[in-house]
């Protein structure tokens, strides 16, 4: 059974695969899926997803 990339849909695990979660309900629920660190990478920047994102910090 194939595992495709959220990117490039390639299978993650002919790579070195990257596994992205996001918190629903206070679970961690496994959301995307990436070849490599690479393929994280340009699916970050082609879908802007820096743009207004930044982290708190408590001074």
């Amino acid at each position: 059974m194939v595992t495709e990339c959220t990117y490039c849909g390639q299978d993650i695990y002919d790579h070195d695969p990257i596994f992205v979660a996001e918190f629903e309900h206070g679970t961690r629920v496994q959301d995307k899926q990436f070849c490599n660190y690479a393929r994280l990478s340009a699916y970050i920047d082609e879908e802007d997803l820096t743009e207004g994102a930044s982290c708190k910090v408590d001074f």
